[in-house]
């Protein structure tokens, strides 16, 4: 986990993940340690999202740019490895953006909506409420999902067998389990 995973949790922050633009909302509420790092952070919101990791992703924090650096960059960058949550957010409605794939450009929109002592026994991080399925990975950002679920759910349109080949079966944009989330999220304790 983090640097003070084998000592005791000082506080709890209860974030709510919301992915911009999506109509209806597409979003996650999860409980996490205050002193997680960004790169932890960041492996969070893959699994509570329904993200696979395969693209590059970025912390958008006060108009800095947080990842991990690479010769690449080409403006300054700081690394998201050694920023702590309670240090880039240290207070309650304090919020910052999560970028993944640049390609498609899905940001999301990170709130600190309470600091919460720990429970005794409870293992964070967990998630604790959401709503509706993560978009297809390489579907066009938002608009391109838009579309996709648009020709997903009128078989009479041009695209939408190929687009049922391409996902390989049926796509239900209100799924979201909580149960599995959990489960893979109880995987990095």
């Amino acid at each position: 986990m983090s640097e003070k995973s084998e000592r005791s949790i000082e506080n709890v922050y209860q974030i709510k993940i919301a992915l911009r633009y999506s109509k209806p909302p597409i979003w996650r509420r999860l409980l996490v340690p205050d002193s997680i790092s960004l790169f932890k952070l960041h492996q969070i919101i893959q699994i509570a999202m329904g993200w696979t990791d395969s693209h590059l992703h970025q912390f958008v924090i006060h108009g800095e740019y947080y990842r991990i650096p690479s010769p690449e960059d080409w403006r300054p960058v700081i690394d998201e490895r050694h920023s702590r949550l309670d240090q880039i957010a240290p207070s309650e409605s304090d919020k910052f953006v999560y970028e993944y794939d640049f390609g498609d450009s899905w940001e999301h929109e990170v709130l600190v909506e309470k600091i919460l002592p720990p429970e005794p026994g409870k293992k964070y991080p967990v998630c604790i409420k959401g709503k509706r399925a993560c978009p297809p990975e390489d579907v066009g950002g938002i608009w391109g999902y838009e579309e996709f679920l648009k020709a997903m759910s009128e078989s009479n349109l041009d695209r939408h067998d190929s687009l049922l080949e391409w996902y390989g079966g049926d796509f239900d944009p209100e799924e979201f389990d909580i149960k599995e989330i959990n489960q893979v999220l109880g995987k990095l304790n």
